[in-house]
C-alpha cells in the first residue's frame, strides 16, 4: 500500500510541479514594468575594449529614478557598475584613446550637471572638470578638449552669469515674459534672454573657451543636444545647426561651418527651406554628413543623407531615391559608410549605407534596434528590444546582422512572467490600401473562445508603432488583462514611404478614421472576437482620433482619450502650430480647421470616455481636455477626467503611472468584460 502511494505521488508530482509553476507565473503588470532596469544607449571605446551604458532603476517609495553607468565588454564577460548608486550619471563619452570616460553628473554641491572624468585604465574616483554655473550637457570629447553645451546670458562673463543664476534662484517673482516665439518646448518654458552655445575645456582642466558665441549664432532655441553640433577630428572645424531666419514662428534650421576661433560661419544649406540637421564629420575629417528634409513645417518629411566633401566643396544627396528616412547614424571607422537604425515598415532595423554611392543594405530583421556605437576596429553595439522584452545590450555582426547579447539585466525578474503572443497582419484600409497592424493575444489565448478587443491608436500621427518594448502603453500589459490588443499603423504612419506618411495632410480625419473602422471590422469578422465587447483609445494624436470617433459612427463601447487635441483653434496655444507653416493659419484657411477640429462634431458625442491629461503638457495644453470634459458632461455622456498637476504629455512618475494603468483597466473593464467567453 505504501509503495502504491509513493507511485501515485510520483505520477502526481509532475502535475503538482506544473501547477506550482503556473501559480508562480505572473502577468506583465504595471508593477513589473516599473521593476525593469532600463538600459540606455551604449558607448564603445575607440579600441573596442570597453562598453559603457546608463542603466536606470526606479524606486516606488521615493517615486524617483536614478541612473548609473555600467561597464560591459564585447565578449559578454563583464557587467559591473562603474559609477556609484544614488548619483545620477548620463551621456558617457570616451576619450580618443579610450583610457578615460567623460560623463555628466550632479553630485556633492553641484546645483546643475557638470562634466566629470573617470580613468578607465587605473583605479580612481571621478573628478569634476567643469564648474559652469549654467550647467553642461551634449558633450563630445575630440582631440585634447571636451566640448559641451550651456545656456547662457549673452554679453555676460561667468561671474556675471553666476550672479544671475543666484539672483533668479532667490527671486520671488514667478512671471515669465516673452516678446517673440518660441516660448515653450514640450514641458518647460523657454527663457528668451538665454542662448544655447557650444563651449570647450581642455580635458586636463583649465579655462572654458566659447566656441560659437564669437560666431554670433546660437543653437536652435527650442532644443539642443550633442547631435546639434560636431567637431572634426583635427579640432579645426565646428559644424552646427542654427536657425538662419532667427524666427521662432517658422524657423529654418541650417548647417553652419566655421573654423574654431573664427568670428564668422558659413551657411552650408541656404538653398533649402526645410530642416538640415545632425552634422557628423567622418573619422578621416574629409566629409561632413548631415540630414535634410525638404518640406517646411512637416516634421515627418523624409530625412535624406547628404555628404559634403570638405576639400572639393561639393555636396551629394545619397539617399534621395530611397523611400525611407535616415536616423540613428554612426560613421564606420574607415569613413566609407554609415550604420543607422531605420524606421522601416513597423520595425527599426539596422541598415548599412555606402557613403560613396548611397546603396543601402538591411542587416537586421524582426525586432527594434537603437543607440548604435562603433569602435575603430569595427565592433558595432546597440540596444535591441521587442514587444516581448525590454532593451538588451547587444553586439551586432556587421556582415549578417546576427546579435550577441552582452547583458543579463531583468532575466530573473522576467523569468516567471507569462507573456502572450503577437503577430503582424495586413488588412485593407482607406482607398483599399494595405494597412499593417500588430495583434497581441492574451496569455493562454484559445481561438475557440471569444475575447474582447482593445484597439490602441498611436500618436504622432507620423510615428509608427514598431516592434519594441513600450512602458507607457504596453500592449502585452493590456493583453494580460484578458483583451486581444492591437496597434494599427494607419495612413500617416512613418516607415511606409513618403506618400503614405504625407497622405493625411492636411486632412487628419478621413483616412485614419477609415483605417480604424476597417481594423475594427477586421476583428469583428474573427470567430475569436466578441464584437459586442470592443473598446479603443489613444494619446496625443491618438487622443485626437479617439475624439473624432466620439462624433462619428463606430463600434466601440467606450473610449480612452489621453492628452487629446480637441479644438484646433485653441491648440494654437501649444509649443508649435501643426498645420500653420505649411497650409496656412486658421484665419487664412478656415475650411481646413473647420473640417478636422473634433469640437465641431460635439453634437454627436454619446460614447463614454475616460480623459487623462497632465498640467505640464505644453505640446497639447491641458485646456483641451477640460474643454472636452465639459462638453461631454454638458451632453450627459458618462465621462471621467483624470488630471495630473505634475505630469507632462506623458505620465512618467512611477506611482502616477501605476494609477494610470489601474484607472484605464477599471474603465475598459466597466464597458467590455475582460477574458474569454
Amino acid at each position: 500500500m505504501k509503495q502504491i502511494g509513493v507511485a501515485l505521488w510520483l505520477l502526481f508530482l509532475p502535475f503538482v510541479l506544473f501547477t506550482a509553476q503556473a501559480q508562480e507565473s505572473k502577468p506583465l503588470s504595471v508593477d513589473v514594468l516599473w521593476q525593469i532596469e532600463r538600459i540606455g544607449s551604449p558607448q564603445i571605446s575607440p579600441s573596442g575594449e570597453y562598453i559603457v551604458a546608463p542603466v536606470t532603476r526606479y524606486d516606488m517609495d521615493t517615486d524617483k529614478g536614478e541612473s548609473q553607468l555600467w561597464l560591459f565588454s564585447p565578449d559578454g564577460k563583464t557587467q559591473r557598475p562603474l559609477t556609484a548608486e544614488g548619483l545620477r550619471a548620463s551621456q558617457p563619452t570616451f576619450s580618443p584613446d579610450g583610457q578615460a570616460l567623460a560623463f555628466i553628473s550632479k553630485r556633492h554641491k553641484d546645483d546643475v550637471g557638470q562634466v566629470y572624468i573617470l580613468p578607465m585604465n587605473q583605479p580612481g574616483e571621478a573628478t569634476r572638470l567643469t564648474s559652469v554655473p549654467t550647467g553642461a550637457y551634449g558633450i563630445k570629447w575630440v582631440g585634447e578638449h571636451i566640448y559641451f553645451i550651456s545656456k547662457v546670458w549673452p554679453g555676460k562673463n561667468w561671474d556675471d552669469i553666476a550672479e544671475q543664476v543666484k539672483h533668479e534662484a532667490n527671486s520671488h517673482v514667478s512671471a515669465h515674459q516673452w516678446n517673440a516665439l518660441p516660448y515653450a518646448q514640450f514641458d518647460h518654458w523657454l527663457d528668451e534672454n538665454r542662448e544655447a552655445h557650444v563651449f570647450r575645456i581642455p580635458a586636463t582642466g583649465g579655462e572654458v573657451q566659447a566656441v560659437t558665441q564669437p560666431l554670433n549664432i546660437q543653437l536652435p532655441r527650442s532644443s539642443q543636444s550633442a547631435s546639434s553640433y560636431d567637431i572634426d577630428p583635427s579640432e579645426r572645424y565646428i559644424a552646427l545647426v542654427s536657425d538662419s531666419l532667427n524666427d521662432g514662428v517658422s524657423p529654418n534650421n541650417d548647417i553652419f561651418l566655421a573654423e574654431i576661433g573664427a568670428t564668422e560661419a558659413t551657411n552650408m544649406t541656404p538653398q533649402n527651406r526645410g530642416n538640415d540637421y545632425n552634422p557628423m564629420f567622418s573619422p578621416d575629417g574629409q566629409v561632413l554628413a548631415f540630414q535634410r528634409q525638404l518640406i517646411t513645417g512637416f516634421y515627418a518629411d523624409t530625412s535624406n543623407l547628404v555628404v559634403y566633401d570638405l576639400n572639393k566643396k561639393t555636396e551629394k544627396v545619397l539617399t534621395e531615391d530611397w523611400d525611407r528616412s535616415v536616423r540613428g547614424l554612426v560613421w564606420t571607422a574607415n569613413s566609407r559608410g554609415l550604420f543607422g537604425t531605420i524606421d522601416d515598415a513597423a520595425t527599426s532595423r539596422v541598415y548599412a549605407i555606402n557613403a560613396r554611392n548611397g546603396k543601402v543594405k538591411a542587416l537586421t530583421g524582426e525586432t527594434n534596434f537603437s543607440g548604435l556605437s562603433i569602435s575603430n576596429n569595427g565592433i558595432l553595439v546597440g540596444t535591441n528590444d521587442s514587444f516581448l522584452h525590454p532593451a538588451q545590450l547587444v553586439k551586432i555582426d556587421t556582415r549578417n546582422g546576427s546579435t550577441t547579447r552582452l547583458d543579463t539585466f531583468n532575466d530573473a525578474l522576467l523569468a516567471d512572467v507569462e507573456l502572450g503572443t503577437y503577430e503582424s497582419v495586413t488588412y485593407k484600409g482607406y482607398n483599399g490600401d494595405d494597412i499593417q497592424m500588430w495583434v497581441h493575444y492574451p496569455p493562454g489565448f484559445d481561438k475557440s473562445k471569444k475575447y474582447p478587443l482593445f484597439l490602441l491608436i498611436h500618436g504622432g500621427p507620423h510615428g509608427a508603432i514598431s516592434n519594441g518594448f513600450h512602458y507607457r502603453w504596453n500592449a502585452q500589459t493590456f493583453a494580460s488583462w484578458g483583451y486581444v490588443t492591437a496597434w494599427h499603423n494607419f495612413h500617416g504612419s512613418s516607415g511606409f514611404g513618403q506618400e503614405f506618411t504625407d497622405s493625411i495632410n492636411p486632412d487628419w480625419v478621413t483616412a485614419p478614421y477609415a483605417d480604424t473602422i476597417a481594423a475594427a471590422n477586421w476583428f469583428a469578422e474573427k470567430d475569436w472576437i466578441d464584437a459586442d465587447r470592443m473598446v479603443a483609445g489613444g494619446g496625443s494624436y491618438g487622443g485626437y482620433l479617439s475624439t473624432i470617433l466620439l462624433g462619428k459612427e463606430h463600434p466601440f463601447n467606450a473610449l480612452l482619450i489621453h492628452a487629446p487635441v480637441y479644438n484646433m483653434y485653441s491648440q494654437m496655444s501649444a509649443d508649435f502650430a501643426v498645420h500653420a507653416e505649411r497650409f496656412g493659419h486658421y484665419w487664412e484657411k478656415p475650411e481646413i480647421y473647420r473640417d478636422i477640429s473634433p469640437h465641431y462634431y460635439a453634437d454627436k458625442f454619446n460614447t463614454p470616455a475616460l480623459i487623462i491629461h497632465g498640467q505640464k503638457d505644453l505640446r497639447v495644453p491641458v485646456g483641451q481636455s477640460f474643454e472636452l470634459f465639459r462638453t461631454l458632461q454638458s451632453r450627459g455622456v458618462d465621462s471621467r477626467l483624470i488630471y495630473y498637476p505634475d505630469e507632462n504629455h506623458w505620465i512618467l512618475k512611477p506611482n502616477n503611472s501605476v494609477y494610470w494603468y489601474q484607472q484605464v483597466r477599471n474603465w475598459v473593464e466597466q464597458y467590455a468584460t475582460p477574458g474569454a467567453q
